[in-house]
């Protein structure tokens, strides 16, 4: 570039420019060498370098975005022609035309609740600064083209000028009222003309982004707030997505709609934006609770079901019993297993559901809003009660355009969706929901809109029998659930309310005890339940640090149950496919992953057998599993396994290939 066009740019312009070069050389040169002229690069700038450099220019690029990322623009195409002319020589750069400057203010001080604010708490104050928002993607439109700035010329001194369009005036073009040349004498002239051909089109998208429920009060409704999304930026989220956006608040007119008053509301027009779906269940676990699992698990080397009884005990203690559930819970469901990809990329998933059935009363709810407390991302809903969306996706008209509408398994992606009522979804819900439990997407043709959609949630649904409860008829009739959807849990549990004198006279004095107010018997029961917090920290440690396999001894338990259960599988035995031995692989890894090892062994599999046989929805091989409601903990779980195991691998030894091993774990 010669000299006199180096004297034409602003002050601020050479001075954001030499910071880019000094900085960001390399993804300059990398520009320069792509091959097509007519893209939008963009050019990405940590803000705490920016302040470190040139503090008073960072506080202008925060306190006046609008004018000043403009001019970083600028900068960042004279920058990109400063290192083209370095590459002249060998004749690979290319000139670009549409460079812009992303401000990524992670690890700077603008990350304040002042500059960084819940959605639901963003004022006038914010408007016209550099603004950060953390939300959900809850509708994505279709994206436009966008007409944006163009030049003019004076006419009576020739002087070239752009102007950009005015979002507040519905994009309309205001001219200013005299000429805007920076000329020792003004030129002060106030016609203007149109340079043909010098409109630059833009790609425009909308979206909306919505606070997450988990940073709420109890009561508090979810705000949301739509962002515009240009050029790089388009088409980069999805519904369902967690980001992080950086961008400018501005207000835009509603839509003209007759007998609506027409206000302004508020908009964030995007500069950076993030997808944070990596970080949506990251819990901060520091060193020393780390070893505080290692000592817990030493300090019960020996016995080592006492020691996973003390963490279930932690599972709703207001709930008195319910061992199979609590197990079934925390194990089954909230750890999960490991997600196998096989050479082809075929996806099995490692996430499993489970679904109680139960009479009123029986504490379903209580595990469903517990399980949604444990998981750092959830969703809990009904049946019924959810959104328009209900719980895959919907398409809604919004200003006359056709938007996507995520529903709770889309927004649950990454964590948990419990669903109570189970049996009342709606009916385009009871089509999709099948993809989205098993394949973990959900695939989208609606009103011209044709995607898909991430679902990888842990489904914990709950449900009422229809009318009385017959265990002489199948599940599917009992609750009005088809048997390919059944199929799609892992377990299913059935809580009947039988009549059982003794259950009756402990749960009784249990509930008794609960509302005596100094119970010293009841303070030393809860000294062996693991507190709330660190629970949670122990469900997210093991499911992010252990990735258990089989062993030998664990596949040919696994195997050979299997192949029982094929044999003996009668016409209501509908969950007696390949989906109960991946099932059975999903519980026996997740059973490993909390007893805190790496390895599957014949414990975790014959555990893992257990919890199928405690599904009404298979034939029963072990006979004494009985009611998962009135299952309790025992004294001796360790003596217990010991017997349970026996008679398992009785049953499994009348197969040939079955060898005859001393039960060992």
């Amino acid at each position: 570039m010669d000299s006199a066009a180096k004297d034409e740019q602003p002050a601020h312009v050479k001075h954001l420019a030499a910071f880019l070069i000094r900085h960001h050389s390399d993804q300059l040169h990398s520009m320069a060498l792509s091959q097509d002229p007519k893209l939008h690069f963009p050019l990405y700038v940590n803000f705490a370098e920016l302040m470190d450099d040139d503090p008073p220019l960072s506080h202008l690029v925060f306190s006046q975005p609008t004018e000043y990322l403009r001019l970083f623009d600028e900068a960042a195409v004279w920058a990109h022609k400063v290192i083209l002319g370095d590459l002249n020589g060998s004749n690979k750069g290319i000139k670009k035309e549409f460079i812009h400057v992303r401000i990524n203010i992670s690890g700077s001080p603008l990350e304040c609740p002042e500059t960084f604010p819940s959605i639901g708490r963003v004022r006038v104050k914010h408007r016209g600064i550099l603004l950060t928002l953390k939300g959900t993607v809850i509708r994505s439109g279709a994206i436009k083209m966008y007409e944006g700035e163009r030049k003019y010329m004076c006419q009576k001194c020739k002087h070239e000028f752009l102007v950009y369009p005015e979002l507040e005036s519905r994009n309309s073009i205001k001219l200013p009222s005299y000429c805007p040349s920076q000329r020792s004498k003004p030129c002060e002239g106030t016609k203007f003309g149109h340079l043909e051909g010098s409109i630059t089109c833009h790609d425009y998208q909308e979206i909306k982004i919505q606070e997450s429920t988990h940073v709420l009060g109890v009561g508090a409704i979810p705000r949301s707030i739509p962002v515009i999304l240009k050029d790089d930026l388009v088409d980069i989220v999805k519904a369902g997505d967690d980001v992080i956006v950086t961008g400018i608040l501005t207000a835009k007119w509603s839509p003209d709609l007759k007998d609506v008053r027409c206000d302004l509301d508020p908009i964030l027009i995007a500069n950076y934006v993030r997808r944070t779906n990596e970080l949506k269940s990251e819990i901060d676990i520091p060193d020393d609770a780390i070893m505080k699992f290692k000592q817990f698990w030493s300090d019960f080397k020996d016995t080592p079901l006492k020691g996973r009884n003390a963490i279930l005990r932690g599972i709703c203690p207001q709930v008195f019993g319910l061992f199979t559930v609590k197990l079934a819970v925390v194990a089954l469901t909230l750890i999960g297993g490991v997600q196998h990809v096989d050479a082809s990329g075929t996806k099995v998933r490692g996430e499993s559901h489970l679904l109680l059935v139960g009479d009123p009363g029986t504490g379903k709810s209580q595990f469903l809003k517990f399980a949604a407390k444990l998981s750092n991302r959830s969703v809990i809903t009904t049946g019924l009660g959810s959104t328009s969306a209900g719980l895959t996706v919907t398409a809604v008209k919004d200003g006359g355009e056709w938007m996507l509408e995520a529903g709770a398994l889309v927004l649950a992606d990454g964590g948990l969706c419990c669903i109570d009522e189970f049996d009342s979804m709606r009916e385009h819900d009871r089509a999709t929901i099948h993809e989205a439990m098993e394949q973990q997407t959900i695939s989208v043709a609606k009103a011209g809109l044709v995607t898909t959609l991430s679902t990888k949630t842990i489904v914990f649904g709950a449900t009422n029998p229809k009318g009385q409860y017959d265990p002489d008829q199948s599940l599917s009739v009992n609750t009005a659930l088809s048997g390919p959807l059944l199929s799609r849990f892992d377990i299913v549990l059935v809580l009947l309310d039988t009549k059982n004198p003794e259950w009756d006279g402990v749960v009784s004095s249990h509930i008794l005890s609960e509302e005596e107010p100094d119970n010293g018997k009841q303070d030393e029961d809860l000294a062996n339940i693991w507190p709330f917090p660190m629970l949670r920290r122990y469900i997210h440690f093991v499911k992010g640090y252990f990735r258990p396999v089989l062993t030998k001894e664990a596949e040919i338990v696994i195997s050979s149950y299997y192949q029982l259960q094929r044999r003996s599988a009668t016409g209501n035995a509908a969950r007696t496919t390949v989906r109960m031995l991946e099932s059975l692989i999903r519980l026996a890894q997740a059973h490993a992953r909390l007893m805190f090892r790496n390895e599957v062994t014949r414990l975790d599999a014959i555990t893992a057998i257990l919890c199928i046989e405690s599904s009404m929805t298979t034939s029963a091989i072990v006979d004494s599993v009985g009611n998962a409601l009135h299952s309790n903990f025992t004294e001796n779980p360790d003596l217990e396994y010991a017997t349970q195991e026996r008679l398992i691998l009785e049953k499994l030894r009348s197969f040939d290939d079955f060898p005859d091993a001393n039960s060992t774990r």
